[in-house]
């Protein structure tokens, strides 16, 4: 436990900054086949080849712009993650948080990024991620669920007995 500055006790947390040890091409590369898997290209319909590199300022990810219709892209274009200005690395510890179940505040202290721009992002991709999910019964008729009930029934102390 570590003093705070009003008094109380907060517990130590252990966060892992891992930002800092993810390589920004690799994370680059698992976003495009994650968001764009047929290759990313014009919103509009048109080839990565038929656009020039507009912004190169957020290194590996590049700002198109499609030489047939003038329109402006990037990896995020046309997913919940548009407009965002957090690099690929933040983007991969996004999702790897979210994945593993991680708290947001921790997740928020660790990315280095705001708790309640993190909040809604969650919400929205955890969403997504539901509205994706097969609504098709499990193809067993019986399923283990131990670890829902994993402290049911646990008490504090033993019930007293009476005489």
């Amino acid at each position: 436990m570590e003093a705070r500055d009003d008094g109380t006790e907060a517990a130590k947390t252990m966060d892992f900054p891992l930002g800092d040890l993810l390589d920004p091409e690799r994370c680059y590369d698992f976003l495009l086949s994650v968001l764009h898997p047929h290759g990313l290209g014009c919103p509009n319909g048109h080839a990565l080849e038929e656009a020039f590199i507009h912004k190169r300022d957020r290194t590996p990810i590049l700002d198109y712009r499609c030489k047939t219709c003038g329109r402006c892209f990037n990896l995020f274009t046309g997913t919940l993650l548009q407009g965002t200005k957090y690099n690929a690395v933040q983007m991969v510890q996004l999702l790897h948080g979210i994945a593993e179940g991680k708290p947001t505040a921790q997740l928020a202290r660790e990315m280095g990024v705001d708790r309640k721009w993190l909040l809604i992002r969650r919400h929205q991709l955890q969403a997504l991620g539901s509205q994706a999910r097969s609504q098709e019964p499990l193809p067993e008729g019986v399923v283990e669920v131990d670890e829902m009930y994993q402290n049911a029934g646990e008490k504090r102390r033993t019930a007293s007995r009476c005489g």
